[in-house]
């Protein structure tokens, strides 16, 4: 995400839906409201995640497309997903559906990956 050309890097909790689409929560509002700022200003945003087996094999992947906050009708979705693979995967399920929930989508255009040491 940027905002007037700066560089907004945030750790998320994700939720993927096994086809194109992540989904983030933003908690913990700030005053500035910053991480929705930036990702209101955002045209096109990037996401990387990674795992590290015992052995020190490790895979990546990256992926880019447009942002967007959720409609009320990809609630459902959005809750499954993130219960499916997101850390602290409980986080939604204590929320019931509201008007203008702040769970944010990612289209994935583009994507790339990497993987070292893996069989």
């Amino acid at each position: 995400m940027a905002a007037e050309g700066v560089p907004y890097g945030v750790p998320l909790s994700f939720g993927y839906d096994g086809e194109d689409t992540l989904y983030f929560v933003f908690l913990g509002a700030t005053t500035e409201l910053r991480k929705e700022t930036y990702a209101e200003q955002a045209d096109v945003a990037s996401f990387t995640t990674f795992d590290i087996g015992p052995d020190g094999a490790w895979r990546s992947v990256i992926v880019a497309g447009p942002l967007s906050r959720i409609e009320i009708d990809e609630w459902d979705t959005a809750r499954e997903s993130l219960a499916d693979n997101a850390y602290q995967s409980n986080l939604l399920s204590e929320y019931e559906l509201q008007e203008n929930p702040n769970v944010w989508a990612l289209k994935a255009q583009e994507r790339s990956g990497r993987a070292v040491g893996q069989q």
